[in-house]
């Protein structure tokens, strides 16, 4: 098996290769289609990294949105809708995104943004080195962050003892990771394993706060990254210190996130789809891991809890919202 810090260094040369623009017939304008799973402003990023490579939408270029709107049963349809409205690539981000765009197709390109997910381990391409089949794009292994997260938490908060891990099915791997880091660092920890249900995130809360937990580690789900405001007030009201994977959750007012930068995944998915337009074949495109990570602190909720942040992490963060 290739190794996964290696294969990446032969896309560069596959993106830096010329490639003859294959010119479109007259009056077909090319049509990539966008799977949304729940929050358009995820895909900002893409849409002004095709705009930077020369593609403004409803020039030379048609954007076909779909739009589950948070309700994974319907990319089905949505994915075969985009196949009829006759699409030269699509991109899908989320696993259930993935598996029905290519069940509704064999031969349309299709560029992923695998954000909690490995493609490979999933049997969606045969390589990453050399996808083969349609599918190509960038994935985020999490399990190679969240180590990392649970070493920042115990930084941020020395005396940690105990440590909840919210996490769902689709995050098990995640989970494992989390516990094996955890224990590593002396931590005791507590599994808060929810369905993809909102109402279990009171009860997961109330059952850290039962077992005296200091602080909660959230793994990085579709319906976890869905419900962050709420999981984001449950820590703050009960003054629980939590760490999450993505900015959005700092933003919204968590205590710490951190993980790839979300916008640089989807600016390097643009460019796939940017030689998959002039002519590059999916297959042969090699996958992509992200390079950049962030380090986000909100002072203003430590101050509401009360907690003094090392000045070391305050130094190191990319970030330090106030």
């Amino acid at each position: 098996m290739i190794d996964r810090r290696t294969f990446i260094t032969g896309l560069g040369a596959v993106l830096a290769a010329p490639l003859a623009v294959e010119a479109q017939p007259m009056g077909k304008l090319p049509r990539v289609g966008v799977l949304i799973t729940a929050n358009p402003r995820l895909y900002d990023a893409f849409v002004e990294e095709l705009r930077r490579l020369g593609y403004v939408d409803g020039q030379n270029i048609v954007l076909e949105f779909r739009n589950a709107e948070g309700q994974i049963e319907r990319f089905p349809a949505l994915a075969a809708d985009l196949v009829r409205a006759g699409v030269d690539v699509t991109l899908a981000v989320s696993e259930a995104s993935v598996r029905a765009a290519q069940q509704a197709t064999t031969s349309t390109p299709i560029v992923i943004v695998a954000i909690d997910y490995d493609p490979l381990a999933l049997r969606m391409v045969t390589s990453l080195a050399r996808p083969g089949g349609n599918v190509t794009g960038v994935f985020l292994q999490q399990l190679e962050v969240t180590a990392k997260r649970i070493e920042l938490l115990k930084a941020m908060l020395p005396k940690l003892t105990r440590l909840a891990v919210l996490w769902d099915a689709s995050g098990a791997d995640q989970f494992k990771a989390a516990e094996a880091a955890s224990l590593s660092l002396g931590l005791r920890v507590q599994s808060l394993k929810i369905r993809p249900n909102p109402d279990d995130l009171s009860g997961a809360f109330a059952a850290a706060i039962r077992e005296r937990a200091d602080a909660i580690a959230v793994v990085q789900t579709a319906v976890l990254f869905r419900e962050r405001a709420q999981i984001v007030q449950l820590a703050t009201g009960h003054r629980l210190p939590a760490a999450f994977t993505f900015k959005e959750f700092a933003e919204t007012g968590g205590l710490m996130s951190y993980g790839a930068h979300l916008p640089d995944m989807f600016r390097r998915a643009a460019l796939y789809v940017d030689r998959i337009l002039k002519g590059a074949k999916a297959g042969d495109l090699p996958m992509e891991q992200p390079t950049q990570f962030e380090l986000i602190i909100n002072l203003k909720t430590a101050k509401a809890l009360g907690l003094t942040i090392p000045p070391s992490l305050l130094l190191g963060a990319d970030q330090v919202i106030e």
